[in-house]
C-alpha cells in the first residue's frame, strides 16, 4: 500500500537530510515535490494545500534553524504532520455493550460481507470473545449464503431468518445473542449501487431498534475521492463511528486514507490488507505515517509474531541454534511458524530501512516454500535430524517422494549447511557481514 507515494516522499526525505541548513529556497523545492507526490496519490487538493502550508511554516521555524541536524528535524515535522493528517491517534472500538453490537453499512461491491467475516475473526482472536454474524442483507442475491459460507469457514455462527424484515431480524438476533452468551453481534446490512432514501430509512430503522455501539462504513479505497462523498452521504443520515477501508493492499495511490479524517472527521478504524480472512488490521496513524516514510513498523511486526508464533517452541529452537544443534526438523517447525505470519514479503516491508536494503520489492513465491516443505517432509526423521547422512541414493529417493529434482534437494541441503555455519559464527560472536 502507498508504494508510489512512499517512494516519492522517501526520495524527498533522503535529499533534505543532506542539507546543512534549511532555507526558503531549498524548502520550496522540497515542498513542490511533496505537493506533487500527494496530488498524484489522489489526496484531496485542499488537504494537500493545508498540509504543505503547515510543514513549510514549521520547517522554517526557530526550532529547525537552531537544530544541529535540520534535515532530521524536517523529516520529524513531515512525519508528525502526516500522522495528524491520518487522524493523530488510533480510535478504539466501543465494545462495552452486552453484547457489543457492530452494524456494518456500505455500498454494494465495497466488500462489506467479506469484511464482516474478517472483523469477527479479528475480534475473536484479539479478545478471545464469542461473535455472532447476522444476515440482514435480504435483497442481494446469495448475500445470506455468502455470509453463511464465511461463517462456516471461520466456525462462527450466522443468525438468519431468510428474506424477512431486516429490522425484525436485527432485533431478534440481539435477543438470541443475549440468551446464548454471545459477546459481539456483527450485523451485515444491505448495500446499494448508490446512496438512496430507501436504503437510508431502513438503516435508520435498524439503528433506532438496536442502538448499536458501532456503526462502521465499509468503503472501497480504490474509489478515490468519490469515497469522501459516500462517507458524507452516510454520515448525514447515520452517526458513523468509523470507517473500514478495503482493498488498500491493491491501491498504489491510497490518497483517500490521507483525506478521510481531515475532511469528514470520521476516523478510520480498520484497513483491509489482503483477501484472506486474516487480512484486516487496526488502523494506527503514527505507524502508517512511519511506513509511508520508509521508517518501518516494528510494533506491528512484533504483534504479528506474538499472535502467530508459539513462544515455547521459538525459545526451544533458539536454544538449539545457540548450541549448534539446529536440524531440519527445527527448520521445518520454524517454516510452519513463519507461514502463520502471512506473506513474507509483507513482513519484510515492516522492517525499518526496508527500501535501502532492497527488501521492499522482494517477491517470495509461496510455491517455493511449499516445494522446500515437501522435500523436508520426504526425509525420514533420522535424515532430518542428521542431514549429513543424506547421500546420492537417499537424495534420489527424497526427490522422487517430494516430486522435485535431485538438484533442488542438493540446493536445499547446501543452503541449510550455510545457514548452520552462519548461526555458529553468530553464537560465537565471530560473524562478519560479507561486504
Amino acid at each position: 500500500m502507498f508504494e508510489s507515494l512512499g517512494d516519492r516522499l522517501q526520495n524527498v526525505m533522503h535529499k533534505v537530510k543532506g542539507y546543512g541548513i534549511i532555507t526558503e529556497d531549498n524548502i520550496s523545492d522540497m515542498m513542490r515535490e511533496i505537493r506533487l507526490a500527494l496530488l498524484e496519490a489522489d489526496v484531496n487538493y485542499k488537504v494537500v494545500k493545508e498540509f504543505t502550508k503547515e510543514v513549510k511554516e514549521k520547517a522554517l521555524g526557530e526550532e529547525v534553524r537552531k537544530s544541529i541536524k535540520p534535515g532530521d528535524m524536517f523529516v520529524k515535522i513531515v512525519k508528525d504532520e502526516l500522522t495528524e493528517l491520518l487522524g493523530g491517534e488510533s480510535v478504539p472500538l466501543n465494545l462495552k455493550g452486552n453484547p457489543a453490537t457492530l452494524m456494518l453499512v456500505g455500498l454494494q461491491g465495497s466488500g462489506k460481507t467479506t469484511t464482516i467475516g474478517k472483523l469477527s475473526n479479528l475480534l475473536r482472536k484479539k479478545h478471545a470473545k464469542k461473535p455472532l454474524l447476522v444476515a440482514c442483507d435480504v435483497y442481494r442475491p446469495a448475500a445470506i449464503d455468502q455470509l453463511k459460507q464465511i461463517g462456516k469457514q471461520l466456525n462462527i455462527e450466522v443468525y438468519e431468518e431468510g428474506k424477512k424484515d431486516p429490522v425484525e431480524i436485527s432485533k431478534n438476533a440481539i435477543n438470541y445473542a443475549k440468551e446464548n452468551g454471545y459477546d459481539y453481534v456483527l450485523i451485515d446490512t444491505a448495500g446499494r449501487l448508490h446512496i438512496d432514501e430507501e436504503l437510508m430509512i431502513e438503516l435508520e430503522n435498524i439503528r433506532t431498534e438496536i442502538d448499536p455501539d458501532e456503526i462502521l462504513l465499509v468503503i472501497d479505497s480504490m474509489m478515490g475521492q468519490d469515497a469522501i462523498n459516500v462517507i458524507n452521504g452516510f454520515n448525514d443520515k447515520l452517526p458513523l463511528t468509523g470507517v473500514i477501508l478495503t482493498k488498500l493492499d491493491g491501491d498504489t495511490r491510497g490518497g483517500v486514507a490521507l483525506s478521510v479524517r481531515h475532511i469528514t472527521n470520521v476516523p478510520i478504524k480498520f484497513i483491509g490488507v489482503s483477501e484472506k480472512m486474516d487480512g484486516i488490521d487496526y488502523f494506527d496513524p503514527e505507524r502508517m505515517a512511519g511506513r509511508i516514510l520508509g521508517m518501518g513498523d516494528i510494533v506491528s511486526l512484533v504483534e504479528k509474531a506474538t499472535e502467530a508464533i508459539d513462544e515455547k517452541e521459538a525459545e526451544k529452537t533458539a536454544k538449539r541454534m545457540q548450541a549448534g544443534k539446529f536440524d531440519l526438523e527445527d527448520f521445518l517447525s520454524t517454516m510452519k511458524q513463519m507461514k502463520k505470519l502471512g506473506p513474507l514479503e509483507n513482513l519484510l516491508k515492516l522492517i525499518p530501512g526496508a527500501k535501502k536494503m532492497g527488501l521492499n520489492n522482494v517477491k517470495i513465491d509461496p510455491k517455493d516454500m511449499a516445494h522446500i516443505e515437501a522435500i523436508v517432509l520426504s526425509m525420514t526423521p533420522k535424515e532430518r535430524r542428521n542431514p549429513d547422512i543424506i547421500k546420492a541414493s537417499r537424495k534420489t529417493r527424497i526427490a522422487k517422494g517430494s516430486g522435485r529434482s535431485v538438484q533442488e534437494v542438493n540446493k536445499l541441503l547446501q543452503q541449510f549447511d550455510q545457514m548452520k555455519k552462519m548461526m555458529k559464527q553468530m553464537s560465537n560472536g565471530n560473524f562478519k557481514l560479507p561486504f
